[in-house]
């Protein structure tokens, strides 16, 4: 008996759908994604050794939930003009002074980015943002 061979035809995928789907893809997540440009503070956190400088130099800001900003316990406009004129005479042109900005969790974002412009725009350089320790439960 002759047998003759069966042609096998080529068995091949075809990638242009394929590759039609993913460029279509590629172009719907260029298009919907958001491109925003955010600024943002710099914040250098520093490094512990030796012996704590001296707190009687020291720049103590607080804001409130209600916007009032106090230094040193005295009021200071929360404006950034008059904040940065208040801690401008507190510092008298020295930038070394260290300063803490205590602020209340419940304080609107837009005073605590203020008084970290106006620090930056002063160029201290040893700011400090105060924290307490959390507590279980609410209970302190």
């Amino acid at each position: 008996m002759n047998f003759r061979r069966q042609l096998r035809a080529d068995v091949s995928i075809n990638l242009t759908p394929l590759i039609d789907v993913v460029f279509l893809l590629l172009i719907f997540f260029m298009v919907s994604s958001r491109f925003s440009d955010f600024t943002q503070l710099t914040v250098n956190l520093p490094e512990a050794k030796g012996v704590p400088g001296s707190l009687e130099e020291a720049l103590l800001l607080t804001v409130y939930a209600d916007g009032q900003m106090r230094l040193n316990g005295e009021q200071v406009p929360s404006d950034p003009t008059g904040l940065g004129e208040a801690i401008q005479r507190q510092i008298g042109g020295n930038s070394d002074i260290p300063m803490t900005l205590s602020a209340d969790a419940m304080t609107p974002h837009h005073y605590v980015v203020t008084a970290l412009d106006v620090a930056s725009q002063l160029n201290l350089k040893q700011l400090t943002i105060a924290t307490q320790p959390q507590t279980e439960r609410g209970v302190r």
